[in-house]
């Protein structure tokens, strides 16, 4: 095709970013072995899990991979690209992985370990810079064994074979602009477990969750397809907004990672979709969780997510129903959610300071379930079923650990009912043994029960362990 046709067809900022994706890849030299930047010095490889190493070379030039005692080769095909497959390993390090062909690279420092992808909008994008106590958290940021790539930024119209960043050692000069979330969970697993750990932040803020979403999953579901349609369309996109389309961010900033053996997921947005009312978001999350999972080929990893903090600039009724659709995805096999409603401290903050506690949070329930770590309490209540008592509705909880309380000591909050007029109202609502008993004198026969079904809530039910309750409602009106 040539450049006037080229640009005839997809307008001017598609040849730009064609011509972008050319150069990305031109090889140092002819016939030079060359990797993805994902593949190099620093490394963490995910222990215990067969390891790909791959990159390009000139076409049939033979490629060997060394690392130990094992050995590896293969010959680029007629596209250029070559992959080799390493037995697993035990964690530990440091090693030397040498791959030779008419050039060699030496990676070096190497470890093997517990390799996590975090991604999402500005709540996961949020460096540590920006958390409380900052100062004093990048100053003990001193963990030669936990290792960081921050994915540049970088949409794309169709898929990369590669992503833009490094690897590099944890220390309080790497760890400011890194990803607050990623790294408070990867230190906690870093300590429990006492093993090496690699976090990979592919996030950007202010993004929907469509531009995540690889074609195949939005062609695999028909409420979806008019998006599959408009990621086909790069005639139609605006430079200023390419971020924003469907499938472009996977193009750009996780395809290129795809192959990579890792652990799991983290997964922080939602922000960006309650702001447009989004009624698919539990569609798009599902088809986000399976896309992923199909791409890696590594089974059902776990996909651990936050559901979002309160802030009072949503419309009224537009957050509840993003909780609703993320405590819905717990229904996914190997899914985890962090509640964070008492997180904030001020409904004014779209981004909570307070990124130790969600962290901490994605942590147990790695711990508890990827980890099997027994005994660990890793998720706040969450609602199981009610029960109609005359003039009451008692509600039964999944998850209420060593029991339910009132995490500031006072009478439980955010608790409405309603009867057959569906019109709610404030409820009085006490702990009996591990259900809540829920009540209102203007109510007469209660029908159902909402639960901080508010964008301002910050309910004070949590279980002993301080893990807060989600919000819920039990009608469907």
């Amino acid at each position: 095709m040539t450049t006037r046709s080229y640009v005839s067809r997809f307008g001017r900022l598609g040849l730009y970013l064609a011509i972008l994706g050319a150069l990305t890849f031109v090889s140092p030299a002819l016939g030079d072995v060359k990797l993805p930047s994902i593949i190099g010095d620093n490394m963490v490889l995910q222990q215990e899990c067969r390891l790909k190493i791959w990159g390009w070379a000139e076409a049939g030039e033979k490629v060997k991979v060394t690392m130990g005692k094992m050995t590896a080769e293969t010959a680029a095909d007629k596209d250029g690209k070559w992959t080799v497959t390493l037995p697993a390993m035990p964690a530990g390090g440091p090693h030397t992985i040498t791959i030779s062909g008419k050039n060699t690279i030496e990676l070096k420092n190497v470890m093997v370990g517990e390799v996590w992808l975090g991604s999402g909008q500005s709540n996961m994008a949020m460096g540590v810079n920006g958390v409380k106590n900052a100062k004093q958290e990048i100053a003990a940021a001193d963990y030669p064994n936990i290792r960081l790539f921050l994915v540049s930024r970088r949409p794309f119209l169709k898929p990369l074979d590669n992503v833009g960043g490094q690897w590099v050692v944890c220390s309080p000069n790497t760890v400011k602009g890194f990803s607050a979330v990623m790294y408070f969970f990867g230190r906690e697993l870093h300590k429990e477990l006492k093993l090496p750990v690699g976090l990979i932040a592919s996030a950007w803020g202010g993004t929907l969750i469509e531009p995540w979403l690889p074609l195949a999953a939005l062609e695999s579901e028909d409420k979806l397809a008019n998006l599959a349609q408009r990621a086909k369309k790069p005639a139609q996109v605006n430079q200023r907004s390419i971020h924003q389309h469907p499938t472009a961010l996977y193009n750009g900033m996780i395809n290129g990672l795809v192959g990579y053996a890792m652990r799991g997921v983290l997964w922080y947005q939602g922000e960006s979709n309650v702001m447009s009312n989004d009624q698919n978001y539990l569609i798009k999350q599902r088809a986000l969780i399976e896309g992923w999972r199909k791409a890696w080929g590594q089974g059902d990893f776990p996909f651990l997510y936050v559901q979002l903090a309160p802030w009072n600039r949503y419309k009224v009724g537009w957050l509840p129903l993003i909780w609703e659709a993320q405590l819905k995805c717990l229904s996914i096999p190997n899914t985890g959610m962090a509640v964070t409603t008492d997180i904030t401290g001020n409904v004014g903050n779209i981004h909570p300071p307070n990124k130790q506690d969600v962290g901490k949070r994605l942590a147990l329930w790695a711990l508890a379930k990827t980890y099997g770590r027994s005994g660990i309490v890793y998720s706040g209540p969450l609602y199981k079923s009610v029960e109609i008592k005359g003039n009451e509705i008692h509600i039964s909880f999944d998850h209420v650990g060593g029991g339910l309380m009132a995490r500031d000591g006072e009478p439980l909050t955010h608790f409405a009912i309603a009867g057959q007029d569906k019109k709610f109202l404030p409820a009085k609502a006490r702990i009996e043994g591990d259900k809540v008993v829920v009540s209102s004198e203007q109510v007469a026969k209660p029908l159902a029960v909402r639960f901080a079904w508010d964008k301002t809530a910050m309910p004070n039910l949590c279980n002993k362990e301080g893990l807060p309750a989600s919000p819920f409602r039990t009608d469907q009106w």
